[in-house]
């Protein structure tokens, strides 16, 4: 009997039954992890563009129903739709960096404390996920309710990223670029255990992924804020839209490349 052919867009997990399943999440390569950094660097300036255009409330307000809007859209697909799953990332990234900064400014929470809050939070998606589903692998990210933990534990680890960036630069003074070159080293940690140690690639993805957002955070506020700030005084409204041509065009591309290799068989 030949060999089944099984498209490159389609992924084998145990998922409640056995056959193949159509992955709703991007395949982790370094292109993931590039775009993934452009995101949350434009989500910092983005957020902190709208709330001085807009005003905190409004901003908060907008971000929340585009990010509604953005996760209504990806729930609607049948598969990874690269340039749905990003915007939806985007504006997680929007919205979770609003959501830190409106604990320390509004409420007065000082980002060591939010660091905590959401770290924990992020523990707390991650147990009933892995107790619920038996794994934390977003290989395995088909729909239902692993997706629906996901994106929880997406939106956590983005605002976690936001108040342990902003502690870093601003609360313990170490400035923009200091901390974001602090993050770029930490970044390669879990990457040197899981070839070292052998350490689980599940923790390890999860490990960078919360790095990510203060990475890019860090670097894209250095060049968006005033010099007196330690920044480039290039403006929040500026780079958020170089980032933002940036993403659509590396966007475009995983794209193309999607639709490539759903129409050669694997």
């Amino acid at each position: 009997m030949g060999a089944t052919i099984v498209p490159a867009g389609i992924r084998r997990h145990r998922a409640g039954a056995a056959g193949p399943v159509l992955s709703r999440v991007p395949q982790v390569t370094a292109v993931f992890w590039i775009v993934k950094i452009l995101t949350t660097g434009m989500g910092e300036t983005t957020s902190d563009y709208l709330a001085r255009v807009l005003g905190p409330v409004p901003a908060v307000g907008s971000a929340a129903l585009l990010l509604a809007a953005a996760l209504f859209a990806q729930a609607r697909t049948r598969r990874y739709v690269p340039v749905v799953y990003w915007a939806a990332v985007a504006m997680v990234s929007v919205f979770g960096t609003m959501a830190a900064d409106v604990a320390h400014v509004a409420l007065g929470v000082p980002y060591a404390g939010s660091a905590v809050a959401f770290a924990a939070a992020l523990a707390l998606v991650f147990a009933v996920w892995r107790r619920t589903e038996g794994t934390l692998a977003v290989e395995t990210v088909a729909g239902g309710r692993r997706e629906v933990f996901y994106w929880c534990a997406v939106m956590a680890t983005f605002a976690l990223g936001t108040a342990v960036g902003d502690l870093t630069a601003a609360t313990l003074g170490w400035g923009y670029l200091p901390s974001g070159l602090l993050f770029a080293a930490l970044i390669a940690l879990p990457a040197l255990a899981h070839r070292l140690s052998g350490l689980s690639p599940v923790l390890t993805f999860w490990w960078a992924y919360v790095l990510t957002r203060p990475l890019g955070a860090c670097f894209a506020d250095w060049a968006g804020v005033s010099r007196e700030r330690g920044g480039l005084d290039l403006g929040t409204g500026p780079v958020s839209l170089v980032l933002a041509v940036v993403i659509v065009a590396a966007v475009a591309c995983l794209g193309r490349a999607e639709r490539h290799r759903s129409r050669v068989p694997a």
